[in-house]
């Protein structure tokens, strides 16, 4: 059983900002280049998904990680509140239209994982009902899979003493209170029920598996998203057609 409070939010003991941030180059050097392959090769597509709390850094490690890329074959998606169109429809509706063509990498900041987040918080669906979410996001993910849609799933973990602070910059600094919304503080009132509502996701969907990141020092959280997918696209051993 995966538990979020075994996992700590700091990096690990030996770790530099200096040393991550050079590291970051080589990165940033290698995803280039896969990128310009995997778009090339078009055997595969990408599903980028990034969960967390607010304040934890969906927006910065989408930016620093992928700002290397090139914009023709990278998208961002960004799934905010429902509208009330897409209320009318079942939760993966708007959803489906925007997985990656083949050669594509498509990010969601935020994605399905909400319609099973926000009604367990807010108890407007039935255990039940959220069960059978998270058994038909598993099929679907299955489903990717045997289309050469890779899933890599990320969650960046901060702490609740990390997020007070962000929240309290979100106010006082202009070049962040644009991104301040009421909803965050309750959110914050709120941290023990998020955790546990992410520990049942972790546990019923973890495959493909989530990788868990140590989210309280922003450098660090871009190094290992940006490691995490490197290694990936390595490992599909692309190439460019003959």
């Amino acid at each position: 059983m995966i538990k979020l409070k075994n996992f700590s939010t700091s990096p690990p003991v030996g770790f530099s900002k200096k040393e991550c941030n050079k590291e970051m180059e080589t990165f940033h050097k290698k995803l280039f280049a896969l990128q310009n392959i995997f778009y090339a090769d078009s055997r595969f597509a990408l599903l980028v998904i990034f969960q967390a709390l607010d304040t934890a850094g969906k927006d910065g490690s989408i930016r620093h990680v992928m700002s290397c890329m090139n914009p023709m074959g990278v998208h961002v998606n960004s799934f905010k509140q429902p509208s009330p169109e897409e209320l009318k429809h079942d939760f993966l509706w708007r959803i489906y239209p925007n997985f990656p063509a083949k050669g594509m990498i498509e990010v969601f900041n935020r994605s399905y994982y909400e319609d099973i987040l926000v009604p367990s918080i807010t108890k407007k669906l039935s255990k039940e009902h959220i069960s059978h979410r998270c058994e038909l996001i598993n099929l679907i993910e299955q489903h990717l899979k045997l289309n050469n849609i890779h899933v890599l799933k990320f969650f960046l973990h901060v702490s609740s003493e990390e997020q007070e602070k962000r929240i309290k910059e979100r106010l006082t600094q202009p070049h962040k209170k644009w991104k301040y919304a009421k909803n965050d503080k309750v959110a914050a009132h709120k941290w023990d029920d998020y955790m546990k509502v992410y520990d049942m996701i972790i546990n019923k969907c973890n495959t493909p598996e989530w990788h868990i990141i140590p989210s309280d020092k922003r450098w660090y959280r871009n190094y290992e998203v940006a490691k995490i997918l490197t290694k990936h696209l390595e490992s599909l051993h692309l190439k460019y057609p003959d």
